[in-house]
């Protein structure tokens, strides 16, 4: 394959910070897609013009492999394209972007998070991507994910949905009641106090969450007091609600039952090393479906996933994966779009990458590869039905909040989790930074 290859960092799995997206549509989209022009126009003649496309992505060494491995399926179709991959784990990834993108020296196709959508949408910084992508056979919710004002800028590429990972072999040697979907916070904190009364010393049962957003946004909505940062961009933490869980968790610390504070800060989701769960530090952490198949290709026929706590209400919700952005500053925007209506379409992309991005989002594609499908995959699918019934409304992260929940958050509770600050002290902090961002 013709391809420069650029890395930005170690080669880890994907992690996805944001809060997301109902994805499991009522199957009711294709006549509204239609509509709305996403058809792809009347294939033109197979050009012979040379195109090297910049492309970049963030994932695990299996996403990797795999993407690659589509990336020169394609130019053995299209001998005059080639590839310039650009790919790294998540750590650093959305900053590295946003300086490419504020420089007009972004890729010609993006690897974009829901969380960042909106604000790189409001920059016009993507290209409108409402025709030339066949997105048909794809749920109505989900092609309306990648959507900002009305325009589509953006193509989903896999269904996911949170949930929690555990080392199922690790647990089942311990002798300890596996967990289930529908379990309770209560559960799941005394799931850690009874694991860790059987682990050697130095291991753990569960993350340390006084410092993730993530966590924090879906143990907020399960008591029925919205997210923490509503969509519309407004403060919204319940302060007694953040307060009995940072003091849950410094109870947990004191236990043994999360890691201490120095090596939990340490923690690189995703990172084939530096993941917890993949060291062997912890048994258990907050996932997504979509990245079991970078977990299993560290460990393979190891890890179960189950959905998360609930509070009076559930705390799982459904989302995109990932998408497929074009830059706006692009000169080769007709040839992105037709390399991603390949990626979501043809039955040969969808042998190599299989679930590497989340089940499919094409009905067609995911019918023609369920047969085909591992009990890795079918676990993913498994999760997502799960927490289809009863997902929390979608919430992409509002805009210009991106750094605030993934950065700002993050450092007042390493704070709080090296006791350099109350719990008390924290909120207060937390308060005072978000005026900044209203």
């Amino acid at each position: 394959m013709k391809i420069q290859l650029r890395t930005w960092g170690l080669l880890s799995m994907t992690a996805i910070l944001a809060l997301s997206l109902s994805a499991c549509g009522s199957g009711s989209g294709e006549k509204a897609n239609d509509k709305a022009g996403a058809a792809p126009a009347t294939a033109a003649p197979q050009s012979t013009t040379p195109v090297k496309l910049r492309i970049v992505w963030w994932g695990s060494q299996a996403r990797h492999d795999a993407t690659l491995k589509a990336l020169d399926a394609y130019t053995k179709k299209h001998p005059n394209v080639t590839f310039e991959p650009e790919f790294s784990g998540f750590d650093g990834y959305a900053d590295k972007l946003a300086t490419q993108a504020a420089a007009k020296n972004a890729p010609d196709i993006i690897q974009m998070d829901p969380a960042w959508l909106a604000e790189y949408s409001a920059r016009n910084q993507l290209a409108d991507l409402s025709k030339g992508i066949n997105t048909a056979d794809i749920d109505k919710s989900l092609v309306d994910s990648g959507k900002y004002k009305d325009k589509l800028y953006a193509i989903p590429l896999g269904n996911n949905a949170t949930g929690m990972i555990f080392n199922k072999n690790a647990v089942d040697k311990l002798g300890v009641t596996a967990p289930k979907t529908g379990w309770t916070w209560e559960q799941y904190w005394q799931f850690g106090k009874d694991a860790k009364a059987k682990l050697e010393k130095d291991k753990y049962v569960l993350m340390d969450a006084t410092s993730d957003y993530t966590t924090y946004a879906s143990y907020q909505i399960s008591q029925g007091k919205g997210y923490p940062i509503t969509e519309d961009g407004k403060f919204n933490f319940d302060k007694d609600t953040w307060l009995t869980f940072v003091k849950k968790y410094s109870e947990l610390r004191d236990a043994g039952v999360v890691p201490p504070a120095e090596i939990a800060s340490t923690d690189k989701e995703s990172d084939a090393k530096q993941d917890l769960m993949n060291n062997d530090t912890v048994l258990m952490k907050r996932t997504f479906a979509a990245l079991l198949p970078g977990y299993e290709s560290v460990k393979p026929a190891t890890y179960s996933l189950v959905g998360q706590p609930k509070g009076t209400q559930s705390s799982g919700f459904l989302k995109p994966s990932m998408f497929w952005s074009i830059s706006a500053d692009s000169k080769n925007i007709e040839e992105s779009k037709k390399f991603i209506d390949w990626f979501i379409n043809d039955q040969e992309a969808a042998d190599i990458l299989t679930t590497t991005r989340g089940v499919p989002v094409s009905k067609k594609i995911l019918e023609y590869l369920t047969p085909k499908l591992t009990p890795a995959d079918k676990q993913q699918v498994e999760l997502i039905k799960a927490v289809a019934p009863d997902a929390q409304p979608f919430n992409p992260g509002a805009k210009g909040w991106s750094n605030y929940t993934a950065k700002d958050y993050k450092t007042i509770g390493e704070k709080v989790m090296f006791g350099k600050v109350t719990p008390e002290a924290a909120y207060d902090e937390l308060v005072k930074k978000a005026k900044e961002y209203q």
